[in-house]
């Protein structure tokens, strides 16, 4: 599988196979995730919904973030996207979060340099991980770029929870619990 859409349809598959949904949190994509996560047909099944947060005081008073942090640090941060992922899962009550924060261009934001991006992915039982990207091109580029990646990590975390769930059950489904 390559590419957003195949990321997607294969996310989606994951989740509705397990009876699991999907929320999505973004910030510098501004509803593109959402946007190709519901172009796959079915995608119902799984996603909950999205909030994009565009505006920091949206990231603090819809999604929870913690305002000293984003006071300290910036919208364009690891522990942000982590807690975007945790906040969309609560807010929107799924059983996993992916997020988006980062600068698509064309000034720097936040002391952070055009092509900085932070992916999140928040699971069940704390499964999950955040992932610092270095992207370059326009800002165009730099979107789509990140929604690849945050499709690709959420894929990657989906399969690699299922397998850690089949070895240790030895044989179960596959599906992490809440």
């Amino acid at each position: 599988m390559t590419g957003p859409g195949s990321a997607a349809a294969g996310a989606l598959e994951l989740l509705a196979g397990c009876g699991q949904s999907l929320a999505v949190a973004e910030s510098l994509t501004g509803g593109l995730v959402a946007g190709a996560l519901t172009a796959v047909p079915g995608a119902s099944r799984a996603l909950r919904g999205s909030v994009t947060a565009y505006a920091t005081e949206v990231k603090r008073d819809v999604l929870g973030v913690d305002g000293a942090l984003l006071a300290a640090r910036g919208a364009v941060d690891a522990e942000v996207a982590g807690q975007m992922a945790d906040g969309v899962r609560r807010v929107l009550a799924a059983d996993w979060g992916i997020a988006t924060t980062g600068v698509a261009g064309p000034d720097p934001q936040d002391g952070q340099p055009v092509g900085t991006v932070f992916v999140a992915v928040r699971g069940p039982g704390g499964a999950g991980t955040v992932r610092r990207l270095a992207l370059s091109g326009d800002r165009d580029r730099i979107r789509r770029d990140t929604i690849d990646a945050v499709l690709a990590l959420l894929l990657s975390e989906l399969t690699e929870n299922a397998r850690a769930q089949d070895t240790e059950q030895h044989g179960g489904n596959g599906c992490l619990q809440p």
